[in-house]
């Protein structure tokens, strides 16, 4: 993606009214993701440069060079251009995978029309929470079973949340682009980052608990690549180191996000570190 603009016909049913209401919405330029209602429907805008790099991106990489952990690596840092292009690129990759993923509808240099791809996962987890726990958390195995389909195909998201999913037929699309880890790491941490970050997320949101959790790795497990989850448990050893701490933390206060922490982590150490849970885990792998 050099910049350039995509015409905003490509866009479908595009009145002169829908034309008029989105330039007018692009150039406010008020809002980093901004809905946009046309006659047609929805679509959304994306703006990229509009925010300040995180400020643990350098202790991030410093961590990642002393300990000698790649999966600590943060995304290469890109200008609104370069993020522009990125996201353009990561959807291209994932759409010729057969993976459901939003339409590009327009592009310029640091802003993106996108289709509307709802619901989210998190709206329709949102609606299963209390009325159907059974179907809120074979929804989020699916979720887990997609993500190691995406990995079993060379592939990896970067940023894995509910929030970033969108239910597909049967099955789960992807959006939000943004972070692109395989291009800081080799690619089998940066799927295992993928995974433990979806936990932090499934652990916590899991209705029938642990049962969940251990559905939920077996279908990632099935599709995903072996050297994955060899890269997982190395991160996870890592990890577990923190787990007492983060434990002492949490009776003074606990967070959510230690909450996420230490069941995410406590669930995949028992699954990969435990030796009998290691051993169970392996059953059936290569026969």
């Amino acid at each position: 993606m050099d910049g350039r603009h995509t015409a905003l016909g490509n866009i479908p049913h595009m009145t002169d009214g829908d034309i008029e209401t989105l330039l007018a919405a692009l150039t406010r330029e008020t809002r980093r993701v901004e809905r946009v209602d046309l006659s047609f429907g929805a679509v959304w805008i994306k703006r990229y440069g509009t925010e300040r790099p995180p400020v643990w991106t350098k202790a991030q990489t410093g961590l990642a060079n002393l300990f000698r952990l790649p999966f600590l690596r943060p995304s290469p840092a890109l200008d609104s251009k370069g993020m522009t292009a990125r996201e353009i690129r990561r959807i291209e990759t994932f759409a010729a995978h057969g993976i459901p993923v939003p339409q590009v509808l327009y592009a310029s240099g640091n802003a993106l029309v996108l289709s509307d791809v709802a619901p989210t996962v998190t709206a329709r987890l949102d609606a299963l929470r209390d009325t159907d726990p059974v179907a809120h958390d074979a929804l989020l195995v699916r979720c887990a079973a997609d993500l190691g389909a995406l990995h079993g195909k060379g592939l990896c998201h970067g940023r894995p949340h509910p929030r970033d999913f969108f239910v597909a037929g049967d099955g789960i699309g992807f959006m939000d682009f943004e972070e692109e880890p395989e291009a800081a790491m080799p690619l089998a941490d940066a799927q295992a980052r993928d995974l433990w970050l979806l936990f932090l997320q499934l652990t916590d949101r899991a209705r029938l608990g642990e049962a969940t959790a251990r559905q939920a790795y077996a279908a990632w497990r099935a599709a995903a690549p072996s050297e994955t989850e060899a890269a997982l448990a190395t991160m996870i050893r890592f990890l577990a180191k923190f787990l007492s701490p983060t434990r002492l933390i949490g009776r003074v206060h606990m967070g959510s996000d230690l909450r996420r922490f230490l069941a995410a982590t406590g669930y995949l150490s028992e699954v990969l570190l435990a030796p009998r849970a290691a051993d169970a885990s392996k059953a059936g792998k290569d026969d």
